[in-house]
C-alpha cells in the first residue's frame, strides 16, 4: 500500500475544470499543450474584463462624486438654490436624462465577452474521465518508476532535474489540503481496478512480467551480455541507389533477436512536418481486438494516435521510401504511418506486434498476411521514462530523436518470435513522440524467402 497525497495536484487541475464534453485530453502531451495556450487566452480575456469592471467603476465613482458635491450644495438652502433658474434647470435635466444615463451605465455587464470566451473553449476542457486518466497515470509513475510522493510533490524525479515542478507545485498543496477529501467524494474510478485517491494498491492483472518491466523501465536488471562485440557501421540497403551516396549510420542494439538503431534517419525537418500533419488527426490509441480484428481503445496503452498516407505529403512519401530502401521490404502491404504522442504518464504496456496462432483474424481485414516487421522512429528526446523495453531478454532502449530502430517480429519460417514481446514504459518527464511503420507479410515473398525451419 503506498501513500498518493501531493501527486494528486495534477488531478486536481483538471477536476477544477468542471464538467466538460472533451474526452481524452490527458493521453496526449500534444493536446494539453493546446491547454497551456487556452489558459493563457482565457486569463486575457479575464484581465479585459477586470479593465472593464475598473473602468465602468471610475466612471460611477465620477458620477457619485459630482452629484455628491450638487446635493451637499442644493440641500444647505433648498429655496434659495432653486431661487436661481439654472438651477431648477440643471436639476430637472439630470433627473430627466443623467440619472437614466447612469442607470444604463450601472446595467453595463463589462462579463458579457469574457463568459462567452470561456463558454467558447469550454468544450475542450476536460472532463472528469481525463481527471480519472490523470490519477492513474500519476499512480502508474509512482508505481513504476517507485518514487516517493512527498519528493514528487517537491519536484524531485530520478535522474531528472525538474525544478520548475517544485515552484508550479508547492503553490497548490495548500488548496489541495482543502479539497482532498471532497476529491475522494467525488471520484469514481471508470474502471474495476482499486484505484483511490488517497491510497494505491497494485491491481491483480494479466502481465505475468508486471516485475521485470518495471524494472527495466527504471533502468534496473538490463542485461549487457550480449555479443561478444556489437557494431555499427554504414548501411546501404545492400547497394541501394537511393542510399549508396548517402548511407545510413546504423548500431547494433541487439544481436538475438536482432535489433538494430538507424541515426539520423529523419531530419528535424521531416520530423516537424509529419507532428504537423498528425496533431489535427490525433484521437485515443487503439489496438486490435485479436479475435474480431476491430481497433478499440485499452487502458494498457495511454497515448494518441494519426494514421499518415504517402499521398498526403512528399515527406510522408519519402520517409516511407527510405524505409523500403533500407530495409529491403517492400512497403505497399505496409500500414500507413502510424504517429503516436504519449499523455500524462504516457505508456503501452507488454503486447505483440504480430499476432499469435489463437489470433487467426488479427489483420484478416486488410488481406496482407502477418506484421513481419517493425520500424519505430523516435521523434523527440525524452527527459525522463519513456524506454521502449523486451521483458523477454532485458532489453532497453531510449528515445533519441530522429534515431529509428528496427526488429522483425517473424522468423523466416512465418512462425513467431515471441522474444519480440516489447512495452513503452510510462513518460515521466518530458513529451514523447514516435511513428512507426508495420511491414507485412505479403510482397516480401522474394525480398526476404521462408526458411527451412521454424527459427530461421
Amino acid at each position: 500500500m503506498r501513500t498518493f497525497l501531493p501527486s494528486i495536484l495534477w488531478v486536481l487541475l483538471l477536476h477544477c475544470c468542471g464538467q466538460m464534453t472533451q474526452a481524452e485530453v490527458f493521453t496526449s502531451i500534444s493536446h494539453l499543450t493546446d491547454l497551456i495556450y487556452t489558459e493563457k487566452e482565457l486569463v486575457q480575456s479575464l484581465r479585459e474584463y477586470i479593465k472593464a469592471e475598473e473602468s465602468k467603476l471610475a466612471a460611477v465613482k465620477s458620477w457619485a462624486n459630482k452629484l455628491d458635491a450638487l446635493t451637499r450644495v442644493s440641500t444647505s438652502d433648498p429655496e434659495g438654490y432653486l431661487g436661481h433658474p439654472v438651477n431648477a434647470y440643471k436639476l430637472m435635466k439630470r433627473l430627466n436624462t443623467e440619472w437614466t444615463e447612469l442607470e444604463s451605465l450601472v446595467l453595463q455587464n463589462p462579463s458579457d465577452g469574457f463568459i462567452s470566451n470561456i463558454s467558447t473553449h469550454r468544450q475542450y476542457f476536460p472532463d472528469e474521465e481525463d481527471a480519472t486518466g490523470a490519477a492513474k497515470a500519476l499512480m502508474r509513475l509512482q508505481d513504476t518508476y517507485q518514487l516517493d510522493s512527498e519528493a514528487f510533490a517537491r519536484g524531485k524525479l530520478p535522474d531528472s532535474s525538474h525544478e520548475r515542478a517544485g515552484g508550479n507545485l508547492r503553490y497548490y498543496e495548500n488548496l489541495l489540503r482543502k479539497q482532498l477529501s471532497e476529491l475522494n467524494q467525488d471520484y469514481e474510478p471508470a474502471s474495476e481496478e482499486p484505484i483511490q485517491l488517497g491510497t494505491y494498491s497494485r491491481p491483480k492483472d494479466h502481465l505475468p512480467e508486471r516485475e521485470a518491466y518495471e524494472a527495466l523501465c527504471r533502468g534496473e536488471g538490463l542485461q549487457m551480455v550480449r555479443r561478444s562485440r556489437l557494431f555499427c557501421r554504414y548501411q546501404d540497403g545492400n547497394r541501394n541507389p537511393h542510399l549508396l551516396l548517402k548511407p545510413i549510420k546504423e548500431e547494433d542494439e541487439w544481436d538475438s533477436p536482432n535489433i538494430v538503431r538507424y541515426l539520423d534517419f529523419l531530419s528535424n525537418e521531416e520530423i516537424e512536418k509529419i507532428k504537423e500533419l498528425a496533431k489535427p488527426k490525433l484521437a485515443r490509441a487503439t489496438v486490435r481486438d485479436p479475435k474480431s480484428g476491430v481497433l478499440t481503445t485499452a487502458s494498457y496503452r495511454v497515448s494518441k494516435s494519426a494514421w499518415l498516407e504517402g499521398e498526403e505529403d512528399p515527406i510522408i512519401a519519402r520517409v516511407n521510401q527510405r524505409i523500403e530502401d533500407l530495409t529491403g521490404l517492400t512497403v505497399k502491404t505496409a500500414e500507413l504511418l502510424q504517429v503516436a504522442n504519449y499523455g500524462v504518464g504516457g505508456q503501452y504496456e507488454p503486447h505483440f506486434d504480430f499476432s499469435r496462432k489463437d489470433e487467426p483474424d488479427a489483420f484478416k481485414r486488410l488481406g496482407t498476411g502477418n506484421r513481419v516487421a517493425t520500424f519505430l522512429n523516435y521523434m523527440s528526446d525524452v527527459e525522463a521514462g519513456g524506454a521502449t523495453v523486451f521483458p523477454d531478454f532485458g532489453a532497453a532502449i531510449w528515445p533519441r530523436k530522429g534515431t529509428a530502430v528496427f526488429w522483425y517480429n517473424l522468423f523466416k519460417s512465418g512462425e513467431g518470435d515471441y522474444r519480440t514481446r516489447h512495452a513503452a514504459c510510462p513518460v515521466l518527464v518530458g513529451n514523447k513522440w514516435v511513428s512507426n511503420k508495420w511491414i507485412h507479410e505479403r510482397g516480401q515473398e522474394f525480398r526476404r524467402p521462408c526458411g527451412l525451419t521454424e527459427v530461421d
